[in-house]
């Protein structure tokens, strides 16, 4: 919307500035963290009236680790609608619109509304079980489809349904057929999603990871869209892609400034509102840069988190012993006696060494 503005610069020059890519994509950033970082006392003020408190496991299902969370009961969840007022803002002030952008932020939206109705549920239920299981793949599976359509009927429709991997510097499959690249798609949405979500169980750990990870699909989004660097770099060069790169600051900063409340004690959750929502961003980012297995990478803690409840399920199911003392991985690392601090403060470090080592793909065609 404010792209348009750069055609007024004869009458005030500065206006030129919202033509350059790099300076929307500052004050996508810049926006979005005032915006969330203004709304989020309101907004955790409302939901402590109402009474919208995480419902938490009680000690015969988790055990110790109910002690350990016992001081969070009552703090707010359905805190990823202040994230969600940020980065859709932002991005319509700031993005200039295009079909990519509008896939990010409807499969944004979508996921949002469906960590949203799986929230409501545990809040009126009082209880951990919200939407059921089949009811969510089920709707991740409707927004696939349909962003995989909006895709398609596109420009980009060539490029979506050809197939890149890190180190190659050509597509390792080009032309994909249609249905594949639904699965497919369907996977990385459903894959992405669902792995941020087990990994927001303790304060700031979800979205911390998340920032590190959308910082570098945000310079994915940036290269693609430049025609010196996609060359460069061996990337897909894609007209308009960088304008992704002003969603990815958005979140950014919307992700900052929730952090900023998240932070150990926290004052709010994101809830499955923030977390499946994410998850779905970071996904259909990465898959429209044609960095889909780079994003295994990158998000290597949530791989991480996912990895860890796998395993504990299978081998729960096998031989009726737990492989961790609790799944996903950071409530095990609690239960062995680290401070909730310390494995945040740790995975954070090890999502930046993953994030670090998916910008290293870069180089390494």
């Amino acid at each position: 919307m404010l792209y348009e503005l750069a055609n007024l610069d004869s009458l005030w020059g500065p206006l030129r500035l919202f033509r350059y890519l790099s300076f929307r994509c500052a004050g996508s950033a810049v926006f979005a963290f005032v915006l969330s970082m203004v709304i989020a006392p309101y907004a955790i003020s409302l939901l402590h009236r109402i009474k919208f408190g995480q419902s938490f496991r009680t000690k015969d299902e988790v055990g110790k680790l109910a002690e350990l969370h016992d001081s969070k009961k009552g703090t707010p969840t359905m805190g990823g609608v202040i994230i969600f007022a940020g980065v859709v803002s932002a991005s319509l002030l700031f993005a200039k619109m295009n079909a990519l952008v509008l896939t990010a932020l409807f499969v944004y939206a979508g996921l949002s509304a469906l960590g949203f109705a799986d929230d409501y549920l545990k809040i009126l239920r009082k209880n951990s079980k919200g939407v059921p299981g089949k009811i969510k793949l089920i709707s991740q599976a409707a927004i696939t489809a349909a962003a995989l359509a909006i895709l398609l009927s596109s420009q980009y429709r060539d490029a979506m349904l050809d197939l890149y991997a890190p180190f190659f510097k050509t597509p390792v499959w080009t032309s994909m057929p249609v249905w594949f690249a639904g699965i497919f798609l369907f996977f990385v949405l459903a894959g992405s999603s669902n792995a941020i979500n087990l990994t927001d169980g303790v304060d700031g750990l979800a979205i911390g990871c998340t920032i590190s990870a959308i910082m570098v699909f945000g310079i994915f989004a940036y290269a693609c869209g430049n025609t010196i660097a996609s060359q460069y770099l061996f990337l897909r060069f894609m007209p308009g892609s960088g304008e992704l790169a002003v969603v990815c600051c958005a979140t950014l900063g919307a992700s900052l400034a929730f952090l900023w409340h998240n932070s150990y004690p926290a004052d709010i959750f994101m809830g499955d509102t923030g977390s499946l929502a994410l998850g779905g961003l970071v996904g259909i980012i990465a898959f429209m840069v044609h960095e889909p297995f780079t994003l295994v990478i990158v998000g290597g803690v949530f791989v991480m988190e996912a990895t860890s409840v796998m395993i504990q399920v299978s081998t729960y199911k096998l031989t009726k012993k737990r492989f961790f003392k609790m799944a996903p991985i950071h409530h095990h690392f609690e239960l062995k006696g680290w401070k909730e601090t310390r494995v945040v403060a740790r995975f954070w470090i090890l999502s930046l060494i993953f994030a670090l080592a998916g910008l290293a793909t870069l180089k390494i065609r």
